[in-house]
This record gives structure tokens, C-alpha cells and sequence, in this order.
């Protein structure tokens, strides 16, 4: 173990496990790239890289006001927790700037996904483009960020998670919408 390591408790196992984990997810999702040279030259310069969606998966856009509802907490950080924790650590991302999170799921679902009422809800499979973070956390982040980063290849959320979270943030939201009338 080297003098970093042991300021900072890292474990050299660990940290080649974790980069070893970081390097196969990205793998896994260039395959969803049009040019895999250019999404990683994107995600090295810009933090994200434009990835199709519905071939190896497929991603449910939730809108934030609704996340954080379900998750009762503005903080960042507790919204993330929250996320880990309600969809079991499948990855989802999110977007500073338009305030929503991506929940990957598989492809299928945007088969069986039925468009809702709720606005900003939808899913993105074929023929849709999704900006993608790096899986490196030494990639610059930016506009999207890991929510809740990729554990492995192809682990994804289950959807019916993901639709439960949005069933409750939609009751939530219109009970305090009764309350405030």
C-alpha cells in the first residue's frame, strides 16, 4: 500500500475492483453509441455522451419536483440515497439543468410503457437519444450527473419499482395540491 492509500483508506483490491466495474459498465453502455470512439472522447471532454435508447435500454424521465416529493427532501444528496434505496440501486441519472432523472430500464419497457397524464413523464426507447454521464468518476461531471451510478453491465431498475415510486409521488403531489385549495 502506498503513502495516498494510506491516508485516504483506500484498499488497492477495492479500487481495481471499482475501476475494473467502472470500465466494464462503460463498455456495456457504448454499445448503445453510434460511434463508441466518439462517445468516449465525449465523455473524457465533456462528462456525457449521446446514447440510443432501446436496444440495450430503455429510460422512464422523471420529472424532479416529482422525485423529490416521493423522496421528501430537496437535498441532493438524500434525493440520491432515496433513489439507491427505492429503486434497489438500479442507475438513474439526472439533469441539473432540465430538473429530471433518467431510471434505466430494460428496453421491453418502453414496449409496454403506456403514455400517462403526468407531464414530464415518459419513456425513451426507440428512436430517442439520451445524455449519458460518464461511468468514470474521474470524467468531468457536469449538466448530468450518476444519481445512482451503474453497478454492473446490464443491471437495470425494475420497472414496476419505478412505476410504484411514480404512483406515490403523483398521490403525494395531489393531496398537497387538495390541502393547499
Amino acid at each position: 500500500m502506498n503513502r495516498t492509500e494510506e491516508r485516504h483508506g483506500v484498499d488497492p483490491v477495492d479500487l481495481v475492483d471499482r475501476r475494473e466495474r467502472h470500465l466494464a459498465v462503460a463498455h456495456w453502455l457504448l454499445t448503445a453509441a453510434g460511434d463508441a470512439e466518439v462517445a468516449r472522447k465525449e465523455w473524457q471532454g465533456q462528462g456525457v455522451a449521446l446514447l440510443a435508447c432501446g436496444g440495450i435500454f430503455a429510460a422512464v424521465r422523471l420529472p424532479g419536483d416529482l422525485v423529490r416529493t416521493v423522496a421528501r427532501t430537496e437535498d441532493q444528496d438524500e434525493v440520491n440515497a432515496f433513489l439507491a434505496r427505492a429503486l434497489e440501486r438500479g442507475p438513474v441519472t439526472g439533469d441539473r439543468y432540465a430538473d429530471h432523472y433518467h431510471a434505466l430500464v430494460p428496453a421491453t419497457t418502453a414496449w409496454r410503457w403506456k403514455p400517462r397524464s403526468r407531464r414530464g413523464l415518459e419513456c425513451l426507447g426507440r428512436d430517442c437519444y439520451l445524455g449519458v454521464p460518464s461511468p468514470d468518476p474521474d470524467d468531468p461531471q457536469g449538466r448530468s450527473f450518476w444519481a445512482v451510478p451503474m453497478a454492473s453491465p446490464g443491471a437495470l431498475c425494475d420497472p414496476r419499482l419505478v412505476w410504484a415510486m411514480v404512483q406515490l409521488g403523483t398521490a403525494r403531489q395531489a393531496a398537497a395540491a387538495g390541502q393547499g385549495t
